[in-house]
């Protein structure tokens, strides 16, 4: 039986038997003893990767605990709920927009004052992640008894109350300022 390569060939001939084979590779995993080759087809031809055995207990582990993998990515596309830092599920959408006050509030109020231009950009982007904030998530049922709630609301309630007295263009004390950003230190630590 004459082989394949042996025959005359067309150009659209030979294409389509290179992408056959192509289409018929699959890859395969092989392991023996404390190591692993990982099989795969990469322009037609075969690379051998090894791969350590506790690297790969290491990566099923990761994917056991939904920290990466496909099966991971996909939970957390279609799951509306997020861990914080002190393992409780909350909204995912309460949790950004709560890191993004806590920053840009956090940026606003460390930000030199002397520089009025930086200063006010900074401060236009913590009033506009507030609103977005109070807006979706002032008195939601979901978050309202959360510890990062309270140390927000805290803070902006502080932020309202010092410029309501001492008017919209008033230097924020040292004393408020410190307050503040110990709350959004509070809230940041139960996001």
């Amino acid at each position: 039986m004459p082989l394949l390569a042996d025959r005359p060939q067309s150009k659209s001939t030979a294409i389509s038997v290179s992408q056959d084979i192509l289409l018929s590779r699959r890859l395969a995993v092989i392991s023996s003893g404390a190591s692993l080759v990982l099989v795969s087809s990469i322009s037609c031809g075969l690379v051998a990767l090894p791969i350590k055995a506790e690297e790969e207990k290491n990566r099923v582990d990761q994917k056991d605990e939904g920290d990466g993998g496909v099966s991971g990515i996909i939970k957390s596309i279609f799951d509306p709920n997020e861990k914080t830092k002190t393992g409780k599920l909350l909204p995912k959408g309460y949790l950004k927009s709560a890191r993004e006050v806590v920053k840009t509030l956090r940026e606003s109020l460390e930000e030199d004052t002397r520089d009025v231009s930086k200063f006010r950009r900074t401060a236009d982007a913590a009033k506009e992640s507030i609103r977005q904030y109070l807006s979706g998530w002032k008195g939601q049922p979901a978050v309202v008894a959360e510890e990062s709630y309270a140390a927000i609301e805290k803070a902006i309630r502080s932020l309202a109350s010092f410029y309501s007295k001492a008017g919209p263009f008033a230097t924020m004390t040292e004393e408020v300022k410190a307050s503040i950003l110990n709350d959004l230190k509070t809230a940041e630590d139960f996001l």
